[in-house]
């Protein structure tokens, strides 16, 4: 679990693509690696990923995580390239402040920038859902005026979303911009989303409670209403 605070940002020495995955080493990255040991949890670019190595001292701090072909397919870790900065944070203890909300580092998808626009010492940006799929339906359900949305694992708040276009907006303050990679993507880059879990629950729980999964579920609800409705109309 996660808080979606950036604490560094590291820098990509090495990418090696195989059939079975992408093993990335990330380099610069000391300041994440103080209390690290083998199997250790670190968010890259909001993707939770596993330690399995790691020297505190060399290069800065470097450490390697892998990647399964799921989370390759899943999120942007695959186009990363060799100097690319990424966005760094380690598992949350338990004594920790939660200044942002609780991430998961689980990515659902990715997203694609569409517009940038200064905003006195801001910035705004906007971000493009591709088309829905089976395998990946709309995430749109799940993102509400200033709800919680993390983009490559950093905990922002929605400050615009629109369900026709499958666009969503964000703001950066000045200190963010220098603490994220996120300021640095230019148009047309993708960026790694996870939407906020309490939603994908309360969908669910909503959707057991009306007696079935999801849009079956909420057909019956509206059948057995109009049945009842008719009913004391005396139509059937």
């Amino acid at each position: 679990m996660f808080t979606g605070l950036i604490e560094h940002l590291g820098t990509v020495s090495s990418v090696q693509l195989d059939d079975a995955g992408c093993t990335l080493t990330i380099s610069d990255s000391a300041p994440v690696l103080g209390d690290c040991h083998i199997g250790d949890s670190i968010a890259v670019n909001g993707a939770c990923l596993t330690v399995t190595e790691f020297d505190v001292a060399a290069h800065g701090g470097w450490f390697t995580v892998w990647l399964a072909n799921e989370t390759v397919e899943r999120t942007d870790s695959g186009e990363r390239k060799v100097g690319d900065q990424v966005n760094l944070e380690r598992a949350m203890g338990a004594h920790v402040r939660v200044g942002g909300h609780f991430v998961q580092g689980h990515v659902d998808t990715t997203a694609t920038v569409v517009d940038r626009q200064p905003d006195g010492d801001s910035m705004r940006l906007t971000f493009e859902f591709g088309e829905p799929t089976e395998a990946r339906p709309s995430l749109l359900a799940y993102l509400i005026l200033k709800g919680y949305v993390t983009i490559d694992g950093a905990s922002l708040t929605l400050t615009g979303v629109d369900d026709v276009q499958r666009r969503f907006s964000v703001m950066l303050v000045q200190h963010t911009q220098q603490k994220i990679t996120l300021a640095k993507k230019a148009v047309g880059a993708k960026v790694n989303i996870e939407v906020d879990m309490v939603g994908k629950y309360v969908e669910k729980s909503v959707a057991a409670a009306l007696g079935g999964g999801g849009d079956a579920g909420l057909r019956g609800m509206v059948e057995r209403i109009v049945e009842e409705v008719l009913a004391k109309k005396g139509i059937r």
